[in-house]
Protein backbone atom coordinates (compact mmCIF):
# COMPACT_ATOMS: atom_id res chain seq x y z
CA UNK A 1 0.00 0.00 0.00
CA UNK A 2 1.31 3.45 -0.92
CA UNK A 3 1.62 5.98 1.90
CA UNK A 4 -0.69 8.41 0.14
CA UNK A 5 -3.58 5.95 0.02
CA UNK A 6 -3.30 4.78 3.65
CA UNK A 7 -6.16 6.18 5.75
CA UNK A 8 -5.23 7.05 9.34
CA UNK A 9 -7.65 8.22 12.00
CA UNK A 10 -6.35 9.84 15.18
CA UNK A 11 -8.64 10.17 18.17
CA UNK A 12 -7.85 13.69 19.46
CA UNK A 13 -6.37 16.77 17.86
CA UNK A 14 -4.44 17.91 20.92
CA UNK A 15 -0.73 18.56 21.29
CA UNK A 16 0.52 14.96 21.27
CA UNK A 17 -1.92 13.87 18.57
CA UNK A 18 -0.89 16.82 16.43
CA UNK A 19 2.80 16.02 16.81
CA UNK A 20 2.05 12.51 15.60
CA UNK A 21 0.09 13.87 12.63
CA UNK A 22 2.99 16.16 11.69
CA UNK A 23 5.47 13.27 11.60
CA UNK A 24 3.13 11.04 9.62
CA UNK A 25 2.39 13.81 7.13
CA UNK A 26 6.08 14.52 6.60
CA UNK A 27 6.66 10.81 6.00
CA UNK A 28 4.21 10.95 3.10
CA UNK A 29 0.96 9.89 4.77
CA UNK A 30 -1.72 12.34 3.62
CA UNK A 31 -5.09 10.75 4.45
CA UNK A 32 -5.16 11.76 8.11
CA UNK A 33 -8.34 12.56 10.03
CA UNK A 34 -8.41 13.79 13.61
CA UNK A 35 -11.57 13.26 15.68
CA UNK A 36 -12.43 15.79 18.37
CA UNK A 37 -15.02 16.87 20.91
CA UNK A 38 -17.24 19.92 20.30
CA UNK A 39 -15.12 22.08 22.65
CA UNK A 40 -11.49 20.93 22.80
CA UNK A 41 -9.41 22.15 25.75
CA UNK A 42 -5.87 22.22 24.36
CA UNK A 43 -3.28 24.09 26.42
CA UNK A 44 -0.60 24.28 23.72
CA UNK A 45 -3.09 25.71 21.24
CA UNK A 46 -0.42 27.03 18.87
CA UNK A 47 0.61 23.46 17.97
CA UNK A 48 -2.76 21.70 18.22
CA UNK A 49 -4.83 20.96 15.13
CA UNK A 50 -7.97 20.79 17.29
CA UNK A 51 -8.14 24.60 17.12
CA UNK A 52 -9.65 24.08 13.66
CA UNK A 53 -12.85 23.11 15.50
CA UNK A 54 -13.18 26.77 16.56
CA UNK A 55 -11.47 28.64 13.74
CA UNK A 56 -12.14 26.38 10.77
CA UNK A 57 -8.43 26.03 10.01
CA UNK A 58 -5.18 25.54 11.92
CA UNK A 59 -1.55 25.37 10.85
CA UNK A 60 1.20 23.56 12.74
CA UNK A 61 4.75 23.85 11.40
CA UNK A 62 3.41 24.81 7.98
CA UNK A 63 0.94 21.91 7.74
CA UNK A 64 -2.72 22.88 7.37
CA UNK A 65 -5.76 21.17 8.84
CA UNK A 66 -9.34 22.20 8.20
CA UNK A 67 -12.61 21.28 9.80
CA UNK A 68 -14.84 18.90 7.86
CA UNK A 69 -18.29 17.48 8.49
CA UNK A 70 -18.77 14.61 6.03
CA UNK A 71 -16.66 11.85 4.46
CA UNK A 72 -16.90 13.73 1.15
CA UNK A 73 -15.50 16.91 2.68
CA UNK A 74 -12.75 14.91 4.40
CA UNK A 75 -11.63 13.30 1.14
CA UNK A 76 -11.69 16.68 -0.60
CA UNK A 77 -9.28 18.05 1.99
CA UNK A 78 -7.01 15.04 1.60
CA UNK A 79 -6.95 15.55 -2.17
CA UNK A 80 -5.88 19.14 -1.52
CA UNK A 81 -2.96 18.07 0.65
CA UNK A 82 -4.57 19.04 3.97
CA UNK A 83 -5.41 17.19 7.16
CA UNK A 84 -9.01 16.95 8.27
CA UNK A 85 -10.50 17.61 11.71
CA UNK A 86 -14.04 16.50 12.52
CA UNK A 87 -16.21 16.90 15.58
CA UNK A 88 -17.03 13.27 16.28
CA UNK A 89 -16.76 12.43 19.99
CA UNK A 90 -18.47 9.06 19.44
CA UNK A 91 -16.11 8.10 16.56
CA UNK A 92 -18.99 7.40 14.16
CA UNK A 93 -16.79 8.13 11.14
CA UNK A 94 -14.58 5.12 11.82
CA UNK A 95 -16.71 2.49 10.04
CA UNK A 96 -17.53 4.90 7.21
CA UNK A 97 -13.89 5.59 6.30
CA UNK A 98 -12.49 2.13 7.09
CA UNK A 99 -9.01 3.26 8.17
CA UNK A 100 -5.90 1.14 7.89
CA UNK A 101 -4.82 2.51 11.27
CA UNK A 102 -6.45 4.17 14.27
CA UNK A 103 -4.50 5.90 17.03
CA UNK A 104 -5.98 6.59 20.45
CA UNK A 105 -4.18 9.77 21.49
CA UNK A 106 -6.85 11.01 23.90
CA UNK A 107 -4.47 10.40 26.84
CA UNK A 108 -7.40 9.72 29.16
CA UNK A 109 -5.24 7.34 31.25
CA UNK A 110 -7.91 4.69 30.61
CA UNK A 111 -9.60 3.05 27.67
CA UNK A 112 -12.79 4.94 26.86
CA UNK A 113 -13.83 2.72 23.98
CA UNK A 114 -10.93 1.82 21.69
CA UNK A 115 -11.00 -1.73 20.31
CA UNK A 116 -8.70 -3.81 18.13
CA UNK A 117 -11.58 -4.38 15.70
CA UNK A 118 -11.52 -0.72 14.60
CA UNK A 119 -8.77 -1.21 12.02
CA UNK A 120 -6.09 -3.66 10.85
CA UNK A 121 -3.67 -1.66 13.04
CA UNK A 122 -4.74 -0.03 16.32
CA UNK A 123 -2.26 1.87 18.49
CA UNK A 124 -2.92 3.46 21.88
CA UNK A 125 -0.85 6.01 23.78
CA UNK A 126 -0.08 5.90 27.47
CA UNK A 127 -1.47 4.02 30.47
CA UNK A 128 -4.87 2.38 30.60
CA UNK A 129 -4.36 0.01 27.65
CA UNK A 130 -3.04 -3.53 27.29
CA UNK A 131 -1.31 -4.47 24.05
CA UNK A 132 -2.99 -7.43 22.43
CA UNK A 133 -6.23 -6.75 24.30
CA UNK A 134 -7.24 -3.10 23.79
CA UNK A 135 -4.89 -2.32 20.91
CA UNK A 136 -2.30 -4.09 18.81
CA UNK A 137 0.43 -1.87 20.28
CA UNK A 138 0.77 0.54 23.19
CA UNK A 139 3.29 3.40 23.24
CA UNK A 140 4.99 4.75 26.35
CA UNK A 141 4.21 8.43 27.04
CA UNK A 142 6.07 8.89 30.33
CA UNK A 143 9.16 11.08 29.94
CA UNK A 144 12.38 9.25 30.69
CA UNK A 145 14.39 6.33 29.41
CA UNK A 146 11.39 4.49 27.91
CA UNK A 147 9.59 7.44 26.27
CA UNK A 148 8.29 6.27 22.91
CA UNK A 149 8.88 2.59 23.61
CA UNK A 150 6.49 0.32 21.70
CA UNK A 151 4.84 -2.47 23.68
CA UNK A 152 3.53 -5.53 21.85
CA UNK A 153 2.61 -7.04 25.21
CA UNK A 154 1.53 -5.43 28.45
CA UNK A 155 1.14 -1.68 28.76
CA UNK A 156 2.70 1.67 29.53
CA UNK A 157 3.89 2.80 32.94
CA UNK A 158 1.13 3.86 35.35
CA UNK A 159 0.26 7.55 35.50
CA UNK A 160 2.54 9.26 38.04
CA UNK A 161 0.48 12.45 38.25
CA UNK A 162 3.73 14.44 38.06
CA UNK A 163 4.37 16.57 34.94
CA UNK A 164 7.58 15.91 33.04
CA UNK A 165 10.73 17.76 34.02
CA UNK A 166 11.46 20.81 31.85
CA UNK A 167 14.32 23.04 32.85
CA UNK A 168 14.41 21.48 36.31
CA UNK A 169 10.71 22.12 37.07
CA UNK A 170 7.74 19.73 37.12
CA UNK A 171 4.55 20.69 38.99
CA UNK A 172 5.76 24.31 39.35
CA UNK A 173 5.49 24.98 35.63
CA UNK A 174 1.85 23.84 35.26
CA UNK A 175 -1.09 26.17 35.90
CA UNK A 176 -4.34 24.68 37.20
CA UNK A 177 -7.83 26.06 37.73
CA UNK A 178 -8.38 27.11 41.37
CA UNK A 179 -12.18 26.96 41.02
CA UNK A 180 -14.86 25.93 38.55
CA UNK A 181 -15.72 28.64 36.05
CA UNK A 182 -14.96 30.52 32.84
CA UNK A 183 -11.36 31.17 31.79
CA UNK A 184 -10.54 34.78 30.88
CA UNK A 185 -7.80 37.43 30.77
CA UNK A 186 -5.24 35.04 29.30
CA UNK A 187 -1.72 36.24 28.56
CA UNK A 188 -0.65 35.65 24.97
CA UNK A 189 1.25 32.49 24.17
CA UNK A 190 4.92 33.42 23.87
CA UNK A 191 4.70 36.20 26.46
CA UNK A 192 7.44 36.47 29.09
CA UNK A 193 6.13 36.00 32.62
CA UNK A 194 7.52 36.49 36.12
CA UNK A 195 6.70 34.41 39.18
CA UNK A 196 3.65 35.90 40.89
CA UNK A 197 2.21 37.52 37.75
CA UNK A 198 -1.28 36.57 36.61
CA UNK A 199 -1.47 34.37 33.51
CA UNK A 200 -5.26 34.05 33.40
CA UNK A 201 -8.35 34.12 35.61
CA UNK A 202 -11.13 31.65 36.35
CA UNK A 203 -14.38 33.33 37.38
CA UNK A 204 -12.25 36.33 38.27
CA UNK A 205 -9.85 34.37 40.48
CA UNK A 206 -6.25 35.05 39.37
CA UNK A 207 -4.02 32.16 38.31
CA UNK A 208 -0.41 33.20 38.84
CA UNK A 209 2.85 31.79 37.49
CA UNK A 210 4.98 30.04 40.11
CA UNK A 211 8.21 30.47 38.13
CA UNK A 212 9.79 32.85 35.63
CA UNK A 213 9.63 31.86 32.00
CA UNK A 214 7.55 32.01 28.83
CA UNK A 215 3.84 31.26 28.50
CA UNK A 216 4.24 28.19 26.30
CA UNK A 217 0.54 27.38 26.40
CA UNK A 218 -2.71 28.69 27.82
CA UNK A 219 -6.20 27.35 27.45
CA UNK A 220 -8.58 29.17 25.09
CA UNK A 221 -10.32 32.19 26.66
CA UNK A 222 -14.00 31.52 27.25
CA UNK A 223 -13.44 27.85 28.04
CA UNK A 224 -15.34 26.30 30.93
CA UNK A 225 -12.91 24.84 33.46
CA UNK A 226 -13.37 22.58 36.44
CA UNK A 227 -11.22 23.01 39.53
CA UNK A 228 -7.86 21.30 39.01
CA UNK A 229 -7.98 21.39 35.19
CA UNK A 230 -4.65 22.16 33.52
CA UNK A 231 -4.88 25.71 32.19
CA UNK A 232 -1.38 26.64 31.16
CA UNK A 233 2.27 25.77 30.85
CA UNK A 234 5.24 27.97 31.76
CA UNK A 235 8.51 27.12 30.02
CA UNK A 236 11.48 28.14 32.20
CA UNK A 237 13.91 27.80 29.29
CA UNK A 238 12.65 31.10 27.89
CA UNK A 239 12.92 30.18 24.20
CA UNK A 240 9.94 31.85 22.53
CA UNK A 241 10.35 29.86 19.28
CA UNK A 242 9.53 26.65 21.18
CA UNK A 243 5.95 27.88 21.63
CA UNK A 244 5.29 27.49 17.90
CA UNK A 245 6.88 24.10 17.26
CA UNK A 246 6.06 20.50 18.18
CA UNK A 247 7.65 19.41 21.46
CA UNK A 248 10.37 16.78 21.72
CA UNK A 249 7.87 14.48 23.45
CA UNK A 250 5.24 14.77 20.73
CA UNK A 251 7.88 14.31 18.05
CA UNK A 252 9.19 11.17 19.78
CA UNK A 253 5.70 9.67 20.01
CA UNK A 254 5.16 10.45 16.34
CA UNK A 255 8.32 8.55 15.49
CA UNK A 256 7.08 5.54 17.45
CA UNK A 257 3.76 5.56 15.62
CA UNK A 258 5.58 5.82 12.31
CA UNK A 259 7.79 2.86 13.28
CA UNK A 260 4.77 0.69 13.99
CA UNK A 261 2.92 1.75 10.84
CA UNK A 262 5.88 1.16 8.51
CA UNK A 263 6.47 -2.27 10.01
CA UNK A 264 2.79 -3.09 9.52
CA UNK A 265 2.74 -1.97 5.85
CA UNK A 266 5.98 -3.80 5.02
CA UNK A 267 4.80 -7.21 6.19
Amino acid sequence: MKTGSCTIIIKSGGEMASGIAVRLYRAGFRNILMLETPRPLAVRRAVAFCEAVYDGEQQVEGITARRAETPGEIRELWNGGMLAVAVDPDWKLLPLLRPEMTIDAVLAKRNIGTAMSEAPLVVALGPGFTAGVDAHYVIETNRGHNLGRVYAEGGAQPNTGIPGDIGGYTTERVLRAPVDGIVAACRDIGSPIRAGETVCTVNGVPVAAAIDGIVRGCIRPGATARAGLKLGDIDPRGVVANCWTVSEKARALGGSVLEVLCAHLNR
